[in-house]
């Protein structure tokens, strides 16, 4: 194909395929994407985050009868729903950067290094003074609210305004402030960074823009470590990762472990936008970043992001070889896919943002010319990660049809 394939036989089931015509294949890992991610970084991530109460690796499902009837040799889907009880693979990355920063400016207060340790059992009564905050969809908020209040430090969480009362009240639970901001993500990004400058506050972000770039790369590593459990899980190395974006924290994070584990070996990496908030899309087809304008309105809210993260551009610039632009109409089905599965596979239950790499390689399977530009066949071995679970469980049940208990009843 041309670098570029657009396949619109109806709404539901249109989508843009793009191959990057800067991945490179050869595995390099540079110094300036090892300073964003690490093997270093994730030994600490992990080790701090293992430590924690409830701490366990997300199952990884093996979907044999979804592979069968797509026609590839193996799925493997990440299901992130049960992390830490938060419902997300945020969990591990906004926890992680309020633990990370706290040990840094309690250090700088009082003078003398501060372990880990110390932050995790509360032991600085100083952090108190500390305030946090971020703009969230739904998910980093909850994971940057539940960190400030198992580390003891206040919490302020912009939500924009689209986003539901029930991913507010989430937020709420966690004991943390919120307020709705007019506009869209990147309108409540810009507002949670003005507030804190003026009110001395700390901003723990998943996406980076210039002058601010340390605290996303710990959000980052977090991530990393649900990567590393899902390729450790794994009897062989997957041929292909579909990865849902946003901002790109995770979907870089993925590929800064498959990059730095297989080398030139490395599975092909394909990112998935809404086609309503196609930042990757955009700056891959631009070379650079590109910012989506708008509301930015998809059901997907945990992807409606219409800026690229600075720090993922760096890493997925080279090492992601396409993107697609999906509808929200091929998330749902694949919600439903996965909530009554066919016999054989485990029924899951996946939000709306979680299921755009499925989406993505469901969609590609259907068209010759998809699948030849990325060598999917009925040898390729696949991996997705399930990103969130019911994390608005009154939406899920709209969209599946019904509860997600009903759904878990059934295994």
């Amino acid at each position: 194909m041309s670098t570029e394939l657009h396949h619109a036989p109806g709404t539901d089931a249109a989508f843009t395929l793009l191959l990057n015509p800067e991945a490179r294949s050869d595995g390099n890992w540079s110094p300036a994407q090892d300073a964003i991610l690490s093997d270093a970084g994730l030994a600490a991530a992990r080790a701090t985050i293992s430590g924690w109460p409830g701490y366990a690796p997300t199952p990884l499902h093996a979907l044999p009868a979804l592979a069968a009837d797509l026609g590839v040799a193996a799925i493997h889907y990440k299901d992130e729903g049960g992390r830490f009880g938060l419902g997300s693979f945020k969990a591990l990355g906004g926890a992680y950067a309020v633990a990370r920063l706290l040990q840094s400016e309690l250090g700088k207060r009082l003078g003398r290094p501060v372990s880990m340790e110390e932050i995790t059992s509360r032991a600085i009564p100083q952090a108190r003074e500390i305030t946090v905050c971020c703009a969230t969809d739904g998910n980093h908020g909850r994971s940057v609210a539940w960190g400030a209040q198992s580390f003891g430090c206040n919490c302020v969480i912009f939500i924009h305004a689209t986003v539901s009362d029930g991913r507010k009240t989430a937020i709420e639970a966690y004991g943390a402030e919120v307020r709705r901001c007019a506009g869209n993500y990147d309108d409540s990004v810009r507002e949670a960074q003005e507030t804190a400058t003026r009110e001395g506050w700390f901003v723990v972000s998943d996406t980076s823009y210039p002058g601010y770039m340390e605290v996303p790369k710990d959000v980052m590593q977090g991530y990393e470590v649900m990567a590393a459990e899902a390729f450790d899980a794994l009897d062989q190395p997957p041929t292909h990762v579909f990865l849902q974006t946003g901002v790109g924290g995770m979907a870089a994070a993925v590929a800064a472990q498959a990059v730095r584990r297989w080398g030139a070996a490395r599975p092909r990496i394909v990112l998935c936008d809404p086609d309503q908030s196609a930042c990757w899309l955009d700056s891959l087809r631009a070379g650079e970043p590109v910012a989506v304008e708008g509301d930015l309105d998809t059901l997907m809210a945990g992807l409606a992001c219409g800026e690229v993260s600075a720090l993922a551009w760096e890493v997925l610039k080279d090492h992601a070889d396409a993107v697609m632009a999906l509808t929200d109409a091929a998330a749902v089905a694949e919600m439903r896919r996965l909530a009554h599965p066919l016999p054989g596979d485990p029924p899951i239950v996946a939000g709306e943002s979680a299921v755009a790499g499925l989406a993505g390689l469901a969609a590609a399977m259907t068209v010759a010319e998809a699948r030849a530009a990325l060598e999917l066949d009925e040898t390729s071995r696949v991996v997705v990660f399930g990103t969130e679970g019911d994390t608005d469980p009154a939406l899920y049940e709209e969209l599946v049809g019904m509860s997600a208990e009903a759904v878990r009843a059934q295994a």
